[in-house]
């Protein structure tokens, strides 16, 4: 079992990390950050595998998986 963390500071909502995720455990927030953006969310943690497949494609470095 995993987890990731999101820093949505620097996070762009580019969706990459949720078109690779292969449980689909991240999703779009509905509230922007301070930039306009609206960023990505862990959707349903107790899924995540914590592979870091999320972390490796996202071009911001802005996640951090935990296992």
């Amino acid at each position: 079992m995993g987890k990731i963390e999101i820093n949505i500071k620097y996070c762009k909502g580019c969706e990459l990390c949720i078109s690779f995720c292969p449980k689909k455990t991240i999703s779009l927030s509905a509230e922007m950050n301070d930039s306009g953006y609206l960023t990505a969310v862990s959707s349903a943690e107790g899924e995540c595998t914590g592979c870091a497949i999320c972390a490796e494609c996202c071009p911001d470095v802005c996640i951090e998986v935990w296992r």
